[in-house]
């Protein structure tokens, strides 16, 4: 018996029912619309019928299934999605055994029984606790959220969950491990801290990984921060870290905290700031700003001094402000983030908080510099960036407020400002995904995946070039290569997890993009792509054998210094051919 998601997915046509909230029209096999999440001119959101998914090729490169999309149009959990679709598609939820919720209900079973699997693991650990501790956690607080470690080895997790009774693919779907070029499979974590995430009901979806202490001293090049991908049930746009816990605190101070990391985010609410919230790997979102919303009228963010950390502010200073939240900055003079402020000078951040300056303030500080004063274009330039900000605000109470103040400081009538905030261009703030905070957690495309990722969907588009590619996909990412075969091979829909989101977003990219060009120069791109591609394997495959090479002459093995050169110089050759 199908499950009530299926179920829903077989009486709603994703077409007709995204048709009720974006304008479509015929796109080849596909349609396509203005995209409903970000504004654009140029249509570059797809509807697939056959697939019965979304895709938006345009700059937020979001994509799902149906309950995707009104997860995060509506802004809804997933439950919420699931009554409003059942409703719309006459299935009565309360007649449905739990087991048939099994396609949803089985990632939360095992990301929970993950969670225990890794706090086993850190209780054995004496180093890994050593290492919390000197960060400043207490045992409290590790215990209170649950903190756990990876083990280093290959597999260890998904061998636990096997024997647990849950399906690889499953395992796979929910994030925690992924399919090698030999078949088998590999977990994501391994030697990482990990912190689980919840969602708003307090159930665990997903997981952040940091780096181990150990690994970090013998392999600097790894990522600091390994996250989970998005599933079915976690949408890092979506998820607000330490929500749950936080939520009645600032339900009642109607004030929310905002830091940049999971680390801040513990150390604050150890030191009694219970009202603070992190995000999860990514920027802040237009969807975290609204479930904030829901609950305070103000927002304190706390932000790094440097340029990353003030591009970060400022983004979410406009979002919040676009939304109507009041937003303060907080300071930390004499510390780099609250987690280092906590650890040394404990009470210090509640006081800091007291003292947080309205952002606008911020920006007038930013912007009318005294040493300036005197340069007409300078002034100039400062007053139209503020005003710029002050356009942003949705209250006109709040704009008339920081026109006043903006007057009395720049010595220039009101109306004048008035005047000029007018002429100005409207501008939206946008979310800056790849740039702000928590943007060190986040996995950024590389330039070898976009070129695969347009290949392969020329592959698909134009059948001659799928057996062309077929001599050379050996060049193609695993994931890549694991999305050709599968669409090509006609198993579109067999897929599961990142490999479905990938498989989904080539298969559209053919009516999206290549249905208007002509052969020729379809032909070119291809002939372009291809060298493109081989030409990023090469030096990456360069950059490995650098390492082995200086690994095996650190060990003395000879031997193996003298097979990985020998590679080396023909990797050489065939990049200078």
């Amino acid at each position: 018996m199908n499950t009530p998601v299926q179920q829903i997915k077989d009486r709603l046509d994703i077409v007709d029912f995204i048709r009720s909230y974006v304008s479509l029209i015929p796109a080849g096999k596909n349609f396509k619309g203005l995209c409903p999440f970000h504004k654009e001119k140029t249509p570059s959101f797809m509807v697939s019928p056959d697939r019965q998914t979304w895709h938006c090729f345009g700059s937020c490169n979001e994509g799902g299934d149906i309950f995707k999309f009104l997860m995060k149009h509506d802004n809804l959990e997933f439950y919420e999605a699931l009554q409003v679709l059942a409703e719309k598609a006459g299935i009565e939820l309360k007649k449905i055994s739990p087991a048939e919720h099994r396609q949803f209900g089985v990632l939360y079973e095992i990301n929970a029984k993950a969670k225990d699997f890794f706090k086993k693991n850190l209780s054995q650990s004496k180093s890994a606790l050593e290492y919390l501790n000197e960060r400043g956690l207490k045992k409290e607080t590790i215990e209170e959220f649950e903190l756990g470690l990876a083990p280093e080895s290959f597999d260890d997790l998904t061998l636990y969950l096997l024997k647990s009774g849950f399906d690889v693919k499953d395992i796979e779907r929910a994030g925690l491990n992924f399919k090698t070029e030999n078949g088998g499979y590999m977990d994501r974590f391994r030697g990482r801290m990990m912190f689980p995430i919840f969602d708003s009901y307090g159930k665990t979806v997903a997981f952040s990984g940091r780096i181990g202490p150990r690994l970090q001293k013998e392999k600097p090049d790894l990522a600091k921060y390994v996250n989970s991908p998005e599933t079915p049930v976690f949408s890092k746009s979506r998820i607000l870290y330490g929500f749950h816990a936080s939520k009645p605190e600032i339900r009642q101070l109607k004030k929310a905290v905002l830091v940049e990391g999971q680390m801040d985010f513990l150390m604050a609410y150890q030191d009694g700031v219970k009202n603070a919230v992190a995000t999860s790997g990514t920027a802040l979102t237009p969807d975290h700003v609204n479930i904030l919303k829901r609950v305070a009228d103000e927002l304190t963010i706390s932000f790094d001094s440097d340029d990353a950390g003030l591009k970060a502010a400022e983004s979410a200073i406009d979002l919040a402000g676009a939304a109507d939240l009041s937003v303060s900055l907080l300071v930390l003079d004499k510390f780099k983030d609250p987690a280092e402020a906590v650890q040394k000078s404990p009470g210090y951040l509640s006081k800091a908080l007291a003292d947080a300056k309205p952002a606008m303030e911020f920006y007038f500080d930013r912007n009318l510099k005294t040493e300036s004063a005197g340069s007409v274009a300078e002034l100039k330039k400062g007053i139209r960036a503020i005003l710029a900000k002050i356009k942003k605000i949705s209250s006109s109470v709040e704009q008339g407020h920081w026109i006043r103040l903006l007057a009395e400081r720049a010595k220039i009538d009101e109306k004048s400002l008035f005047e000029e905030m007018e002429a100005l261009k409207n501008e939206t703030a946008k979310p800056k995904e790849k740039e702000s905070f928590g943007s060190e957690n986040e996995k950024t495309a590389s330039r070898m995946e976009l070129i695969a990722e347009r290949i392969v969907g020329l592959a698909i588009a134009r059948e001659k070039f799928a057996s062309v590619l077929k001599e050379s996909e050996k060049f193609l990412p695993a994931e890549y290569l694991a999305a050709f075969k599968n669409i090509s091979g006609g198993k579109n829909n067999e897929a599961g997890g990142e490999l479905r989101e990938i498989c989904d977003a080539v298969a559209m990219r053919s009516d999206f993009e290549f249905s208007a060009l002509d052969e020729e120069k379809i032909q070119e791109e291809f002939e372009d792509l291809l060298k493109q591609l081989k030409k990023e394997y090469l030096k990456k495959r360069r950059e490995e054998l650098i390492l082995a090479i200086r690994d095996a002459e650190n060990k003395g093995e000879d031997k193996k210094v003298e097979s990985a050169l020998k590679e080396f110089d023909e990797v050489v050759k065939m990049m200078n051919n």
